[in-house]
C-alpha cells in the first residue's frame, strides 16, 4: 500500500496533524510518513506527551515504527491489525492523556471488543480536552454514532505536577457506526459554572466564580466549587456547561501565575458569550474533535452527516485537510448566509 506523506507544518502546524494522521492510519491500514512535526510551535518535533501518543499507536495496532524518540521531526508508521484489549500508557510529565486518549480511540472503535484504557498524565491541560470535556461534551455524541464509552477519573491532573489517572471503557458500536445530522441545540437545559482549585486558597475560587456569575448573569445557584484532594493539585480550571436538548459544551479556563483570578473569569466569559450569540449548536473546539469521528462513520455506513459550528479555527481546518488524504469522504464548509447560525460542515460519501 502506498505511503500517505503528510507536512506537519501545514495549517496550524502543531501536534494535531501528528495524531490525526496516526488515528486514519491505524483506522485504514495506510501507512504514513510525517515530516516537519510540530513546525509551528516554539520547540518543533515529538516532545515526551506526543511520543506516548506515538508509542500508543504503534502497541494497540503492532505498528512498525521508524523516528520515535523525543525531539524528532519526521516519523514513519506503517500499522498492523488494531487489537482490542485492556492498555495502560503514563506519559511520565503532566502532558495530555486525553491526547493519548483521542489517539488511539478511533481504531478502537472499529473493533469487535470493548477495550479498557487506563491512562496517567495530565486531565485538565490548557491546549487539550479535558477529561470534563470528554465526559459530558464529546461522549454523548459518540453514544449518538453507537459507540459507548464509559470512563473514570480517578485523581486529576494538573501542569506541572501531572498525576492524573483516568480509565475508559470503549464498547464499539454493534451494527456499525452511524452518522447524524447536528443542526440545532434545542433548549436550553442547564448552564452552570465549576471551579476546580487543588492544592490552593479556595479564595481563587470564589473570585473566579463571582466573575463569572456577575459577567454572565448567573446566579449562586449556578455556581460552585468542585470538590478535589490537595495532592491533586495545584492546579485551578474555571468551567462553564451548557446544557441543551440536542448537544452540551463545556468550555475551560486556566489559572496561572501572575493572571488575576478576574481575568481567568472573564476569559471563560468572553468564549461563552461567543457561543451563545451563535445559534450552532457545536462550539469551536468540538467541531474539531467531532471530524474525525463523524468522517469515519460516513465512511462506515455509506451516510451522509452533517454539524453546524459557532466557528472555525485553523486549527479544525488543517484536521479536515488530514482527513481528506485518508478517507473517501467528500467534505464541504460553507459559512450560513446568516452568521448567528454559524459554519456548515457536511460529510458524505465519495461517489464511486
Amino acid at each position: 500500500m502506498n505511503e500517505i506523506d503528510i507536512d506537519g507544518s501545514q495549517g496550524e502546524g502543531g501536534g494535531q496533524i501528528l495524531r490525526t494522521a496516526l488515528s486514519l492510519s491505524m483506522c485504514t491500514g495506510k501507512p504514513v510518513h510525517i515530516s516537519q512535526i510540530r513546525a509551528k510551535r516554539p520547540k518543533p518535533g515529538l516532545m515526551r506527551q506526543h511520543l506516548v501518543c506515538v508509542q500508543a499507536a504503534q502497541a494497540i495496532c503492532g505498528a512498525t515504527v521508524e523516528g520515535a524518540e523525543l525531539g524528532s521531526t519526521s516519523l514513519r508508521f506503517a500499522p498492523g491489525t488494531t487489537r482490542a484489549g485492556e492498555h495502560s500508557f503514563a506519559i511520565g510529565t503532566a502532558g495530555s492523556c486525553m491526547l493519548v486518549f483521542q489517539t488511539v480511540l478511533p481504531a478502537l472503535m472499529l473493533t469487535q471488543a470493548p477495550s479498557v484504557l487506563k491512562l496517567s498524565g495530565g486531565t485538565h491541560n490548557p491546549m487539550a480536552p479535558t477529561w470534563h470535556f470528554i465526559e459530558r461534551a464529546f461522549a454523548p455524541l459518540l453514544a449518538r454514532m453507537g459507540v459507548n464509552v464509559e470512563g473514570q477519573l480517578l485523581r486529576m491532573g494538573f501542569y506541572p505536577a501531572g498525576g492524573g489517572e483516568v480509565e475508559l471503557l470503549i464498547r464499539p458500536a454493534r451494527e456499525g457506526l452511524s452518522p447524524f445530522d447536528l443542526l440545532e441545540r434545542g433548549a436550553q437545559q442547564a448552564a452552570f459554572g465549576e471551579c476546580l482549585v487543588p492544592g490552593l486558597s479556595v479564595r481563587i475560587a470564589d473570585r473566579e466564580l463571582d466573575t463569572l456569575g456577575r459577567t454572565l448573569g448567573w446566579t449562586t445557584a449556578q455556581l460552585r466549587v468542585m470538590p478535589s484532594r490537595q495532592n491533586e493539585g495545584p492546579g485551578n480550571a474555571l468551567m462553564a456547561t451548557l446544557e441543551h436538548e440536542h448537544v452540551t459544551e463545556v468550555f475551560t479556563s486556566f489559572g496561572e501565575k501572575e493572571v488575576t483570578s478576574e481575568k481567568v473569569a472573564k476569559l471563560l466569559a468572553k468564549e461563552v458569550a461567543a457561543y451563545m450569540a451563535s445559534q450552532a449548536p457545536v462550539g469551536p473546539h468540538l467541531a474539531d474533535q467531532l471530524a474525525l469521528p463523524m468522517a469515519l462513520a460516513v465512511q462506515a455506513s455509506a451516510k451522509p452527516g452533517a454539524y453546524a459550528a459557532s466557528e472555525m479555527t485553523e486549527h479544525a481546518w488543517t484536521n479536515l485537510d488530514v482527513i481528506r488524504r485518508f478517507l473517501p469522504v467528500r467534505i464541504e464548509v460553507s459559512e450560513q448566509p446568516d452568521r448567528r447560525a454559524g459554519w456548515l460542515i457536511r460529510f458524505a460519501p465519495e461517489a464511486t
